[in-house]
């Protein structure tokens, strides 16, 4: 499903010319597969899931990004979107004025028009918005609010795997999705985010820490330092940075 190949990009820079951030990165996200990426600040995690994402500001100087066969770097973000790109952003940004349920209706709808779907209807919608919203334990008044305006964290991320199991992406990016979840939060967001695996998707799980990862189990585990992949394994992989750093798996690989 998702390809990519000597990746290399950099970020803008007030004043300065763009910083190369990511060197050379290759990775194969198969369908049907949960890959998670860790490694420690700086990186160059959070750069990778901008850069799919298309964000502005972030440029591939060089290298290949495959979905599905396709050029995915010749797409804008909103084509990336529709094709099935979900980001789960590390902080989730407010949007005072807009209530949670227009805010994801407008983009069920949007990334339908733009693969020539019809409109989902207000019955269909409230229907899938309950249910999804049971499934995540999220209260039925927190819908009603303005987009994260005064939500804390545990709840800004939970709304976010609402808007992601209601907009059912083929390729799920979770950049630090873990970052300021209580234990039980974190239980929670975790079965919301596992009812999505499926043979037709695709994830790529950004984390620091190993705890995410007793949730959702990834088939694959990458370690990423100065912006290419250094190591690759199994689940055990990520018990192993716990137990022994990244400087330990620098040193295997250098």
């Amino acid at each position: 499903m998702l390809r990519l190949n000597d990746l290399h990009a950099s970020v803008a820079a007030d004043d300065a010319e763009p910083k190369p951030i990511l060197n050379g990165l290759s990775l194969e996200v198969p369908t049907g597969e949960v890959h998670a990426i860790m490694g420690p600040n700086g990186s160059g995690k959070s750069t990778l899931a901008y850069v799919l994402a298309g964000r502005a500001g972030y440029s591939v100087t060089s290298g290949q990004a495959e979905f599905d066969g396709d050029d995915f770097l010749a797409l804008d973000p909103e084509a990336r979107a529709a094709k099935g790109l979900f980001l789960s952003f590390q902080y989730p940004v407010e949007i005072p004025g807009v209530p949670v349920m227009t805010f994801v209706r407008t983009a069920m709808n949007a990334q339908r028009a733009a693969r020539g779907e019809p409109e989902i209807t207000a019955p269909d919608f409230l229907k899938k918005a309950r249910e999804t919203a049971a499934v995540l334990r999220i209260d039925a008044d927190m819908l009603k609010r303005p987009l994260n305006v005064g939500f804390s964290g545990g709840e800004k991320k939970r709304l976010e795997i609402f808007q992601m199991l209601m907009l059912e992406p083929r390729l799920m990016i979770l950049d630090e999705t873990d970052s300021g979840l209580d234990i039980d939060a974190l239980k929670v967001v975790a079965e919301g985010v596992n009812t999505l695996r499926a043979p037709s998707r695709a994830m790529l799980v950004i984390t620091h820490y190993q705890r995410l990862l007793d949730y959702i189990r990834p088939d694959r585990v990458h370690v990423l330092a100065g912006g290419r992949i250094i190591a690759s394994g199994g689940p055990e992989l990520a018990h192993r940075l716990e137990a022994e750093g990244y400087d330990a798996i620098r040193e295997a690989a250098s």
